[in-house]
């Protein structure tokens, strides 16, 4: 399961995308318009300004907005930097590695094998999942 920062982004981030070249959007309109708590909020837009998603203008007319397109935001990159790794378990994660203690051999341990199966259709799903696919799923 993802965390509530990781989700949340991902709605904050689909709102600022609707608003692609619309200019800057106000953290209480979409705090409001997705019904997440604003200082929440808050701290989840300072991050994705830190991690080059968002920026933000200050003063009359200022908020929030995306400088990059919307289907260049894909899901995995949202979930892993708040959450870390997309696998079940650390033997088959792809950034966050750590040796299994329990495997005699990862190579034929068949539970491995398994994780790492769901893990690769995961990460495949989330990376060509990006925040225009979810517009265009909420058109139809």
């Amino acid at each position: 399961m993802i965390s509530k920062k990781a989700q949340y982004s991902l709605y904050a981030l689909t709102y600022l995308a609707k608003k692609y070249d619309s200019g800057p959007v106000l953290i209480s309109e979409i705090a409001e318009a997705e019904k997440l708590p604003k200082k929440f909020l808050e701290t989840i837009l300072l991050e994705l300004k830190n991690m080059g998603i968002v920026s933000s203008k200050k003063g009359k007319g200022g908020g929030y907005y995306l400088i990059k397109k919307p289907e260049n935001v894909n899901f995995a990159e949202i979930i892993r930097f708040f959450d870390g790794a997309i696998a079940l378990l650390p033997c088959v994660t792809y950034n966050y590695y750590e040796e299994c203690n329990h495997c005699k051999d990862e190579n034929t341990c068949g539970v491995r094998s398994v994780v790492k199966e769901i893990r690769d259709q995961t990460v495949a799903i989330l990376k060509k999942t990006t925040l225009k696919d979810i517009i265009d799923k909420e058109k139809k």
